[in-house]
C-alpha cells in the first residue's frame, strides 16, 4: 500500500459559514515525529499548495523548535452571524479579544457595525477588537468602512484590500485623515511570492502568519525575523492537529505582542484532538497534542472525496520535487 493510500482524509462541518465553507476538508496521518495536517483550502492551486505540504511533512519529520512561553494568548473569532449571535460567542470565549468578519458579500456596512458593536457590548470598554475583510473591499470602501468602524477603538484592521499595493494607498491615506488604524498583512503575504514586497511598500504595521500556508514553522521564524514588523500567529481553521503547529510557532517566537487567532476549533462542529485545543480564560497552553483514533475514524470523508484528495496531495508532491517516502507516512491506526 502506498503512502498516500496510508493517509485519512478528513470532513468536519462548520457550525457557521466561513470563508464561504460549510465544511473544513484535509488529510492527515502520523510520522515519526507526531501527527501532521495538510488542509489547504479549495482554492489554493498548484504551486500554491506545495508549502501546505512542507508545512505538514515538517509536523511530521521534525521536532518542534524549543519553546519560549508556556502559554499562549489567543481571541476568539466571530464570523458573519447575527449581532445576538456575535454577543453571545464572544461573552461565552473567556477571551479579551475578539476578531471580526467583515466584508463578506451580501452583508452591507450596516451589518458590519451591527456585528462588531455587539462584540464591543460583549467584551466592554476593556476588550480589544479588531475586524478581518479578507480583501474585500477596495480602498474607497476599506477607508468609509474602517472610519465608522474605528468607532469601536478597532486594535488593527486585517487584509482590509486584496493586493499590497491597495493596503500601502489606504494605510497612508488613513493617516492623512487623521485614522491611523493599524493594517495588518494576512493574504498579502501568505499567498505572495514576495512576503517581504508588505515591509518594502510599507503596506502594513503587523503581519499575520498561518504555518500552513507559508510552509511551516520554521519558515514562519525565518520570516518573523526577516519582515521588521509585529506578527500575529493565525491559523488556517485547521483541527487541533494543525493548531498545534500555530502553538508552536507562537511559543518559538522571542517577542508575542498581539492575541493569537489559533482558538478557532470552536467554528467547527468536531475534532481530531483529545482534548481538543480550546482556549480557558483565553489562552492555548503549550502541550503535548494526542489525536483521537476514534475520531479520525468518525469524520473520515467519504471515498470519492478520499480519492480526489489524495489525487490532489500526488500532485503537489510531484509539483514539490517529493516522492511518498518524503511525507514519512507511519500510517493511522
Amino acid at each position: 500500500m502506498s503512502a498516500v493510500a496510508r493517509i485519512a482524509s478528513y470532513a468536519i462541518g462548520m457550525r457557521n459559514r466561513f470563508r464561504g465553507i460549510t465544511e473544513r476538508r484535509g488529510m492527515v496521518w502520523r510520522g515519526p515525529a507526531g501527527w501532521a495536517e495538510w488542509s489547504p483550502f479549495e482554492d489554493y492551486a498548484g504551486d500554491e499548495l506545495v508549502p501546505w505540504l512542507r508545512a505538514a511533512r515538517e509536523m511530521a519529520t521534525e521536532p518542534w523548535p524549543t519553546p519560549v512561553r508556556d502559554r499562549i494568548p489567543v481571541n476568539c473569532t466571530i464570523p458573519v452571524v447575527e449581532p445576538q449571535v456575535a454577543y453571545r460567542m464572544a461573552a461565552e470565549s473567556g477571551c479579551g479579544t475578539a476578531k471580526i468578519k467583515v466584508a463578506e458579500p451580501g452583508q452591507s456596512p450596516g451589518d458590519d457595525l451591527a456585528r462588531v458593536a455587539a462584540v464591543r457590548a460583549a467584551l466592554g470598554d476593556g476588550g480589544r477588537i479588531r475586524v478581518d475583510a479578507n480583501g474585500g473591499w477596495d480602498v474607497d470602501e476599506a477607508y468609509a468602512a474602517l472610519r465608522d468602524l474605528n468607532a469601536f477603538d478597532l486594535e488593527y484592521a486585517e487584509q482590509p484590500c486584496a493586493t499590497t499595493e491597495e493596503l500601502a494607498a489606504l494605510r497612508g491615506r488613513l493617516r492623512a485623515g487623521g485614522t491611523p488604524i493599524p493594517i495588518a498583512a494576512d493574504e498579502s503575504i501568505r499567498r505572495a511570492t514576495d512576503p517581504y514586497r508588505v515591509a518594502e511598500l510599507e503596506a502594513a504595521d503587523l503581519a499575520v502568519l498561518k504555518v500552513q500556508p507559508l510552509g511551516g514553522v520554521r519558515a514562519c521564524l525565518e520570516i518573523a525575523a526577516g519582515i521588521g514588523m509585529p506578527v500575529v500567529v493565525s491559523s488556517a481553521v485547521e483541527t487541533s492537529i494543525g493548531i498545534r503547529a500555530g502553538v508552536a510557532l507562537a511559543a518559538a517566537l522571542p517577542e508575542l505582542p498581539y492575541a493569537c487567532g489559533l482558538n478557532t476549533i470552536r467554528l467547527l462542529k468536531d475534532d481530531l484532538g483529545r482534548p481538543s485545543l480550546v482556549a480557558e480564560q483565553g489562552v492555548l497552553p503549550v502541550d503535548d497534542l494526542v489525536v483521537d483514533d476514534d475520531a479520525v475514524r468518525r469524520c473520515a470523508a467519504a471515498e470519492d472525496d478520499h480519492r480526489r484528495w489524495s489525487a490532489r496531495l500526488g500532485e503537489t508532491l510531484a509539483s514539490a520535487g517529493l516522492s511518498e517516502d518524503d511525507l514519512a507516512v507511519q500510517g493511522v491506526r
